[in-house]
């Protein structure tokens, strides 16, 4: 599928972009970072003048401030033909984040604030290895199975910050870092990496199951093992938010490159019966299914967070009450699970659209980059970046608005969360150097 798609660009892709045509992508950026820290400032001034706070309640819109800029020139020397919206976007969202949680809880802005300095050094770390990605592509083994390690550490040794439910953290002192956010990169690298590998022999080494051709399991095996491991580990953990992200995004990446839709379709089934599984033997799927059919018989009790979140959501209409001028603290954990009924409150309607535009933008910006990539590798681990993406917010904007069962993942690049962030970056610095392997052209076209 994905050299399908490929090959209907090539006839069409135009040259490298000349030199003297690099600025503009450089100034389109700046532009939207300016934008956004504008965004960012006033909703912080809008919080500091309505709850009468401390004038050190700008401080954390200093660091983004010097995030955005240090980010900024670092990528315009080390990727001068990168895609000039991913970073904006991101910061965008992430500076949005941090006026809630300042405005939600704000004895966490300092912390959520490290964190996203952190982030960013991962993100400029990424950008700092060779960006061919060989790094990654030829040790697909050592780093699954490093992270894997990882995720089987916390079984014995894991913690929860909160001290009760499950602990899905290893921790040393007060830093804590839950590994299944790395896996989700690795697993996606790891995919990437297989089938680009595998992609020739998968679509003519193929057997019959019914009237459907699907690849020999000879080389869908391996995969299919690791894949495996990984949901059993996360299973065992009750991670089962997680482990139907890594269902979703490998059976999707596994249609992209067989091109087979019975794969697809099979994987749907499949989860559908996984899920009528873990309905009848996980307690905490039972009680999260019963609340979506029905959270009103409970809503004083286990379904309290959703029918708060519904409540708080109506209240916004369309345009919110305002920063600050809500009650979006009634919803318990409202900085994490459900920040998205926060900005629906505050920021009504008009907020809710923006958060689904600009996911929904990052999303359409790394399938373009999968689109125009040279090497299936590349363009596998752009569409599973993007798709993993997709789909994490999809669940989280999905079980606070009822449409699905809550799964316990976050909203990317807006919730809080140090371990959410620092992979989202990793993500971001990723998407961003398959994207200075294109022509930056496309990036300026009008509309683009």
């Amino acid at each position: 599928m994905i050299d399908q798609i490929t090959q209907s660009f090539t006839a069409h892709r135009p040259v490298i972009l000349a030199d003297d045509l690099l600025p503009a992508v450089t100034r389109r950026e700046r532009w939207l970072l300016l934008l956004a820290g504008l965004f960012v400032l006033v909703n912080q001034v809008t919080l500091l003048i309505a709850q009468e706070r401390h004038w050190s309640v700008l401080l954390p819109v200093g660091v983004w401030a010097g995030c955005a800029f240090a980010g900024h020139r670092v990528l315009a020397w080390r990727l001068p033909r990168r895609d000039p919206l991913l970073f904006p976007l991101a910061m965008f969202l992430v500076g949005w984040g941090l006026n809630l949680i300042t405005r939600l809880v704000p004895s966490y802005s300092a912390r959520q604030t490290l964190w996203m300095v952190i982030a960013l050094a991962a993100m400029l770390g990424v950008i700092g290895l060779p960006t061919d990605l060989r790094w990654l592509r030829r040790y697909r083994y050592t780093w699954l199975t490093g992270g894997l390690l990882l995720l089987a550490i916390t079984i014995v040794l894991g913690k929860n910050p909160s001290g009760g439910g499950p602990r899905l953290w290893l921790g040393v002192g007060d830093v804590y870092y839950q590994p299944s956010e790395l896996l989700k990169v690795l697993l996606v690298a790891f995919l990437a990496s297989y089938f680009a590998d595998h992609q020739r022999y998968m679509r003519l080494d193929t057997i019959r199951l019914g009237p459907w051709q699907v690849p020999s399991p000879a080389f869908l095996g391996p995969v299919l093992l690791m894949w495996g491991i990984c949901v059993v580990v996360l299973v065992w953990q009750k991670d089962l938010g997680t482990a139907t992200l890594f269902f979703a995004v490998f059976m999707t990446m596994l249609y992209l490159a067989s091109g087979q839709a019975a794969l697809f379709l099979g994987g749907a089934v499949l989860l559908a019966m996984a899920g009528a599984v873990a309905y009848v033997l996980f307690d905490v799927v039972t009680l999260r299914v019963n609340i979506w059919w029905n959270p009103w018989d409970t809503a004083g009790s286990d379904a309290y967070q959703v029918v708060q979140s519904l409540m708080a959501i109506a209240a916004g209409g369309v345009f919110g009450q305002g920063i600050g001028l809500g009650q979006p603290t009634i919803i318990p954990v409202v900085h994490s699970d459900f920040v998205f009924a926060a900005i629906g409150e505050e920021w009504g309607v008009v907020g809710v659209l923006a958060v689904l535009v600009v996911l929904a933008t990052l999303v359409a910006r790394g399938m373009r980059i999968a689109v125009q990539a040279r090497q299936p590798f590349a363009a596998l681990l752009a569409a599973g970046l993007s798709v993993m993406l997709a789909v994490q917010s999809l669940m989280i904007m999905g079980g606070v608005l009822k449409l699905l069962p809550l799964t316990g993942v976050t909203l990317p690049y807006v919730s809080y969360g140090g371990s959410s962030l620092l992979t989202s970056f990793v993500l971001l610095g990723l998407l961003l150097v398959l994207s200075a392997g294109l022509d930056a052209r496309a990036y300026l076209d009008r509309g683009s």
